[in-house]
């Protein structure tokens, strides 16, 4: 089945898109289905793909200690594309889980075409950076 708008209108993070603005991001979108235990991203390793969850559940693991659970309409992976540093965290499947995939190139046109959405992800990255930020 195909990335469609219907799809990302249901997605708090595209929620303020226009219908054309929703055809045009949902044009860079692949999906993937996951299986529970599934590591979707490795603390440590280089990051390629930014990730939006449409069903399902990760948990999102660093230096081997549980700091974050996320479900549907939720988002990650967006740290290591957009600051270019390896992950900051380990994500892995809770359940079996839908997700909707960029890559790195993908994001990069998201970022140039719908400015709004590339400055949702960026404040959202700069909340989860800044409590580790305290804590050093």
């Amino acid at each position: 089945m195909a990335v469609t708008s219907d799809r990302l209108r249901a997605v708090p993070l595209f929620s303020s898109l226009s219908d054309n603005e929703l055809a045009a991001a949902a044009r860079l979108f692949s999906e993937r289905q996951v299986l529970s235990g599934t590591c979707l991203t490795r603390e440590g390793a280089s990051g390629y793909c930014f990730f939006v969850i449409e069903d399902g559940v990760v948990e999102v693991e660093q230096d081997g200690k549980l700091v974050n659970t996320l479900a549907a309409g939720d988002f990650f992976g967006e740290m290591a594309i957009m600051s270019g540093e390896r992950r900051s965290a380990t994500a892995k499947a809770a359940s079996t889980v839908d997700l909707l995939v960029l890559f790195g190139t993908e994001f990069r046109l998201l970022e140039r075409d719908l400015p709004s959405v590339a400055q949702t992800i960026a404040k959202t990255m700069d909340e989860r950076v800044a409590p580790a930020a305290r804590a050093d």
